[in-house]
């Protein structure tokens, strides 16, 4: 995970990342990673972690402030905004007729909402009284079938500033097919709207067909736009008070970066912003280690991402659901918001280190989806928090170090932790405190199980081919378990795994997508179409990262949605080469075919449409490297006591520190290996070995199938 750029100026780098429990920070310059640092979140207002985080990396690494060329940030800002209701109040414009369509919504009763008979659907993203419709109809071909009636957009604009709304989403009916009516619209509302009133349209968002997925993909960017911009103008002045003067930039859904100005006309590319910088660190890890597939894992505090990464790629989706009801890590189709933007395609689970573990009425052990966060956080902290998390389990077994939490800045109280076991799980359960502690940690890794089982084993993916990549101050713990229950016989550890996504970052370049929907059939040897529209969406793109595209560092990815004539719903294919020409586009079509057949079991052929047309704008940006530790000439074990299933009992285990493994010899598991912001957990089975990269490689003896 290395290149040149930052180097050759003297410039250094700075990733951050805002998790539910900690903010990691990651200060890299011309000769690789200089420091790490953890400080616990502050959730009232973000900024003030990531200064403390910014600090004490500059402390550690001894680098100037003034020294930051490039700062990158992931940020759950925007889904958080989401799920707690926290965003602006927005007034919603439509066609005339469709007033009711967000208001109505579309909801599906999953889970245990099948069977309650007073089941109440979930609140309407924006109230009826806040809809607002005009006089005007264009038709799915792009044909005006009804003008725009202009007085009426202006009577809605003196109704919108009479409500005091000061921010507005506009998505009318066939706007993806012509565009006119809601860019005048668009016009119309920002000259008779108050100059601070923020009007987003879907043209500008999304303007891709289906008018229900595009409005709520709208809507929640005029939602979260303001805050988003608040928030990052906050930080970039919190940022330059410690003499970094350099613009933020922001991890987007799809695996790049944008620039704050960008993010903040664009916020709901940022919904999955932090998960996704962890896939691209795992996919770097991977690739170094000679493993294209791989698994990515990353558990923090709060949750645990699970994610395929295929021939170097992560799988990426075009519809994701936003506070949405399913099962294990998966999320249904109606339920929650839907929103069409490219983003990496996870599954999430309520499962990391501050997840509460409790017994229920019933008597059944449970662990999470409530977590303690970082306030109070786990018993173990000593901050006030009572009941028992996976933390202060693994804390119970012998895994961690109540000396070295979090690279030593934090102190652990294991009299707290098994306290919290003890009174909370232990004593109801009639177990002692080891086999409680014990049972919540595997409870804890059948969750994570399966979130890995969604995006594999539900998807018709073969696990046992991959290797898992563990991140995440939690994951490395976990890994091996969790990679047991899929027969994986290789997890990989990277580096400075425990702030694991903000390294990520640093490996991103910038980038943004375009799509426009346009439902052609089959070219009969003339792609000039096909290219004027493409040729568009570059345009728009390359302007909106304010790059050429003739610049060498500039690249364009271009892909397709494509359906069998007759049919509802399509399945994006890349394109083979550019331009297309009779023989690229038979290879186009065999694509499809192929996907068709992997995604529905069915081999077909026949006459097809192209409906959604999609490109990727990407400029890389100068990289630090990172990921290299020297190799040290070794170390002596210490011995502690670690209780493992496979003996029942505590036994004296050797504790390694990791930067005194030496590439080439092995140890044998078990043992704990400690990291700076991590520990790696080697059961009895397995080994560990570090690579080249300094990367941990975990080994498992032999499989069970």
């Amino acid at each position: 995970m290395s290149s040149s750029g930052n180097g050759r100026n003297g410039g250094y780098a700075l990733g951050i990342d805002v998790g539910g429990t900690f903010t990691d920070v990651v200060l890299a310059g011309p000769k690789g990673q200089v420091a790490a640092a953890k400080a616990l979140s502050t959730h009232d207002d973000p900024t003030q972690g990531i200064i403390a985080g910014v600090r004490s990396a500059l402390t550690a690494g001894e680098v100037a402030a003034e020294q930051i060329t490039r700062v990158v940030h992931a940020t759950t800002l925007a889904t958080n905004a989401i799920l707690e209701g926290a965003g602006v109040r927005v007034a919603h414009v439509t066609t005339q007729g469709f007033r009711a369509m967000l208001p109505l919504g579309r909801y599906a009763r999953v889970e245990e909402d099948r069977f309650d008979l007073r089941f109440d659907p979930p609140a309407s993203p924006v109230p009826a009284e806040d809809c607002f419709e005009v006089p005007e109809r264009i038709g799915a071909d792009g044909r005006v079938l009804k003008p725009l009636d202009e007085n009426a957009v202006r009577a809605v604009a003196r109704q919108i500033t009479a409500k005091g709304i000061r921010s507005v989403s506009v998505a009318l009916l066939h706007s993806y097919a012509n565009p006119a009516h809601e860019q005048r619209v668009g016009e119309l509302l920002r000259e008779a709207l108050p100059a601070e009133t923020r009007v987003v349209t879907s043209t500008e968002i999304w303007p891709e067909m289906r008018e229900y997925e595009r409005s709520t993909t709208t809507l929640m960017s005029a939602y979260i736009g303001p805050i988003m911009v608040s928030y990052l103008a906050n930080l970039e002045d919190r940022l330059a008070g410690l003499g970094v003067k350099c613009r933020v930039q922001v991890m987007e859904s799809g695996g790049g970066v944008m620039s704050a100005d960008l993010a903040g006309r664009r916020a709901v590319a940022t919904i999955e912003s932090g998960p996704a910088a962890g896939v691209i660190a795992a996919r770097f890890t991977g690739e170094a280690a000679g493993h294209e597939d791989v698994i990515s894992f990353d558990m923090g505090g709060t949750t645990a991402k699970a994610c395929v990464v295929r021939g170097g790629k992560p799988d990426i989706t075009h519809e994701f659901h936003v506070g949405g009801k399913g099962s294990f890590g998966g999320r249904r189709a109606g339920t929650g918001v839907p929103i069409k933007i490219p983003a990496i395609d996870l599954a999430e689970v309520g499962a990391g280190g501050g997840s509460i573990a409790w017994v229920d009425e019933g008597g059944a052990l449970r662990v999470g989806p409530r977590s303690a966060g970082s306030s109070p956080g786990p018993a173990c902290y000593g901050l006030g928090g009572e009941e028992p998390t996976v933390t202060d389990a693994n804390l119970v077994l012998g895994y961690l170090d109540p000396s070295a939490f979090a690279g030593g800045t934090m102190k652990l109280a294991p009299e707290l932790a098994e306290k919290a076991v003890a009174d909370r799980i232990a004593r109801p359960l009639g177990v002692s405190i080891a086999e409680a502690a014990n049972a919540v940690h595997e409870i804890a890794n059948a969750t994570m199980g399966s979130a890995v089982h969604v995006v594999t084993v539900q998807r018709g993916v073969d696990p046992r081919r991959f290797a898992v990549v563990a991140s995440g101050g939690a994951g490395p713990m976990h890994a091996a378990r969790v990679a047991e229950r899929f027969d994986i016989p290789t997890v990989l550890v990277p580096p400075s795994c425990g702030v694991g996504s903000a390294v990520g970052l640093l490996a991103t370049d910038l980038s943004t997508d375009g799509v426009q929907t346009r439902v052609l059939p089959e070219p009969a040897g003339d792609f000039a179409e096909l290219e004027r529209i493409f040729g568009d969406l570059e345009g728009n793109a390359a302007d909106d990262l304010g790059v050429s595209l003739d610049s060498p560092d500039v690249e364009v990815s271009r892909s397709v949605d494509i359906r069998f004539v007759g049919q509802a719903h399509e399945i994006r294919v890349d394109l083979p080469k550019w331009p297309l020409d009779a023989a690229a586009f038979a290879e186009l079509k065999d694509r499809f075919f192929a996907g068709y057949e992997q995604a529905y079991g069915i081999a077909l052929r026949g006459d097809v449409q192209l409906v959604s047309f999609r490109v990727r704008v990407t400029k890389r940006v100068p990289k630090v490297p990172l990921g290299r530790r020297p190799a040290s000439s070794g170390g002596t074990a210490r011995m502690r006591a670690v209780w493992f299933p496979e003996y029942g009992e505590y036994r004296d285990t050797p504790v390694l520190e990791r930067d005194a493994l030496v590439p080439g010899s092995p140890v044998a598991g078990p043992a704990i290996i400690g990291d700076h912001e991590s520990t790696i957990v080697v059961p009895p089975g397995w080994s560990a070995e570090a690579d080249s990269s300094y990367t941990v490689v975990l080994s498992r003896k032999e499989t069970s199938r």
